[in-house]
């Protein structure tokens, strides 16, 4: 194998962070482990990745270019998607596309460009965060886990049988409604596909309309993740609403964050 510096796309910080044990329910019966299907084309840091997932106590399977990822995310439907950006075949663009298309998937997505606008794109078609190469593996750990964890939440609160105490899961914000059971949104009686991550952004800025809220703090909120650096996360992730929902949905606060503004209906 080629020393470390000679595979400049691989992660570049060494790992010696202890691994997690298999999850258990509080029975003590094995709990499923979340699938992640890396698409990754560099074979060294695809196995990388994918052996540091399954000793964290993770599902993980690799697929090298885009059309055996859409096949392996067809045949199997991952809990969350690890996707490159430059992929042969099909780019990771366009397979972020197709997987969000068919079904919404939690994307984590990596990229070895400088130009931050490559990122904001694949923001722009679904993708949850992004990580750029080289990285640690306890940084993508931490947000695929972060990722996972709010994919957990959003089906704890499907399953529920009623909503928490004092609350409405349906939030009425003039010509918006958005359930937060069912995860659904409509704007003037039409629904609206979001993504994961949009929907998590609108009902965090819905539930406090009016108030303006900090890049750190809806990081923390929506992304689970404190690290002020993926802050223009969030501004795509505006963007989005703002072409989904109409640009009279989110106000900007130039230096200090976003408020969600009640459309009338």
């Amino acid at each position: 194998m080629p020393p470390e510096e000679s595979r400049p796309r691989a992660s570049r910080a060494p790992d010696d962070a202890p691994h997690a044990p298999a999850p258990t329910a509080a029975d003590g019966a094995p709990v499923r482990a979340a699938d992640v299907l890396v698409v990754e084309d560099e074979p060294v840091l695809a196995e990388a990745v994918r052996a540091r997932l399954v000793a964290e106590g993770l599902a993980a399977r690799v697929a090298g270019d885009g059309p055996s990822a859409l096949e392996a995310a067809a045949a199997q439907p991952p809990d969350l998607v690890v996707l490159d950006l430059m992929l042969p075949g099909l780019d990771g663009l366009e397979v972020c596309r197709r997987l969000q298309a068919r079904r919404p998937v939690p994307v984590l997505m990596l990229t070895a460009r400088a130009d931050e606008a490559d990122r904001v794109i694949g923001l722009g078609v679904g993708a949850d965060d992004y990580l750029a190469k080289p990285f640690g593996m306890r940084e993508l750990v931490a947000r695929v886990r972060a990722l996972l964890r709010r994919v957990e939440r959003a089906r704890e609160m499907a399953a529920g049988d009623a909503p928490a105490a004092g609350r409405d899961d349906v939030l009425r914000l003039g010509a918006l409604v958005v359930d937060r059971a069912a995860r659904r949104v409509a704007r003037d009686g039409r629904e609206v596909h979001l993504t994961p991550t949009e929907f998590d952004l609108l009902v965090h800025l819905g539930e406090q309309p009016g108030r303006v809220l900090t890049r750190e703090q809806l990081m923390a909120s929506v992304w689970d993740w404190s690290d002020a650096s993926g802050t223009r996360a969030v501004d795509s992730q505006v963007k989005t609403l703002r072409r989904k929902l109409g640009a009279d949905v989110v106000r900007t606060v130039h230096g200090v964050g976003y408020a969600l503004e009640v459309p009338r209906a």
